[in-house]
């Protein structure tokens, strides 16, 4: 089993144990290896479940009918939202030989970047940009523009994976005339059977957190989930004990415009997500016990036994969180057969706590932490130690 412990100069959030008993579902396409590895690092078990794919239109007659209509009049302003987006129209025009002449016209308007990764792919065309929000947010960059006259303003607008519809009727409504660059959209992934697996899982508790890291794949998790019949119950495993982690407030909005709390970072990165996680679970995703003069940290999957990180089993993990429910209290036979995951016939239930209980105390270890008290039930012979 290995111990737990911080080296020195190591921040909780970058010890390589932080996440160490926790389960993480991860819904990203693009970067989900690079993503996925900064959680495991971290100690954490990754659950990968692609939510979308990302389907480029370099070769679409819409990008290129809006990619004509840009240049047959000078554009005022051009509103980049991503920088793979801003790439891919730039290689994409490059195809049909037009790239010369959209970067004449870019390069006398003003160019406003969402985020960074707009900003830098603007300047590495060898554009200039304008303005960036502080946000990182579409919203910011709308009211930009509306707080000047529009009107009869040439605005190109590069979409993001999802049509901008209120920003584009917003920016009409104010007189402009406004060119939408489709170039690339958002398409649900092609096997939605881990995702699926995904939902079912968080749905019962055995996922501790799940990220996202675009809108996109927030909407298609919830209408999977609606398309099971399960959205309500996940949005209020949302709400509960699981934790939304959110690359930053433009893709948390599907889920904080429903009242769901998420978990978000100072800055909208991968890494930062990372860290966010890493501090997060470890002081709100455990319970801290004293049992049998053993200190026992509960997370998501396994428990830390004076140090030592020692992997549970479903069914003794529900056993052990049931009991911590309550320390030093009998929980009964009958209470806990209902915590045992999976349809348990009532002829066996007794059979199946007992063995939920022998294969518990086998994992943690250490004697007398569990206690059999006879006819009654079991218990932790433990004092409760909130926040330690």
């Amino acid at each position: 089993m290995s111990a737990l412990s911080l080296e020195a100069g190591t921040s909780p959030e970058t010890a390589p144990d932080a996440l160490a008993g926790f389960t993480v579902g991860v819904t990203a396409t693009r970067r989900r290896e690079e993503f996925g590895a900064l959680l495991e690092r971290r100690g954490a078990r990754v659950v990968s479940a692609p939510a979308i794919r990302l389907v480029p239109l370099a070769e679409d007659a819409d990008l290129l009918a809006a990619t004509r209509q840009s240049l047959e009049a000078p554009l005022d302003d051009v509103v980049v939202t991503t920088g793979v987006g801003f790439r891919g129209w730039m290689a994409a025009a490059e195809g049909w030989g037009l790239s010369t002449e959209l970067s004449e016209h870019l390069s006398r308007a003003r160019l406003l970047t969402r985020g960074p990764k707009a900003r830098g792919a603007v300047r590495a065309a060898g554009l200039n940009d304008h303005w960036t929000p502080s946000t990182e947010s579409c919203k910011e960059v709308k009211e930009y523009l509306l707080a000047q006259d529009l009107r009869g303003r040439r605005i190109a607008v590069q979409q993001h994976g999802e049509p901008l519809r209120d920003f584009v009727a917003d920016l009409r409504a104010a007189g402009a005339e406004v060119i939408e660059i489709p170039v690339y959209r958002w398409l649900p992934y092609r096997d939605i059977s881990p995702l699926r697996r995904l939902i079912s899982q968080t749905v019962s508790g055995a996922i501790d957190a799940v990220a996202f890291t675009s809108a996109p794949a927030v909407h298609a998790m919830l209408n999977t989930a609606r398309a099971d019949g399960l959205e309500e119950a996940l949005l209020a495993a949302f709400g509960g004990s699981v934790v939304a982690a959110c690359v930053g407030p433009v893709t948390a909005d599907p889920l904080t415009s429903r009242g769901v709390p998420t978990l978000q970072p100072d800055r909208s990165r991968l890494g930062a997500l990372a860290r966010a996680l890493a501090r997060h679970l470890p002081e709100h995703g455990v319970t801290r016990v004293t049992a049998g003069g053993h200190r026992l940290e509960i997370r998501g999957h396994a428990v830390v036994v004076d140090g030592e990180l020692r992997p549970l089993p479903p069914a003794p993990m529900a056993v052990l969180k049931r009991l911590a429910d309550k320390p030093g209290h009998v929980v009964s036979r009958a209470d806990l057969r209902t915590v045992l995951p999976g349809s348990v016939a009532r002829d066996s239930a007794e059979h199946a706590v007992e063995m939920a209980i022998t294969r518990l105390r086998r994992a943690l270890g250490p004697s007398g932490i569990v206690e059999t008290v006879v006819k009654r039930g079991y218990r932790l012979a433990c004092l409760y130690e909130d926040g330690l």
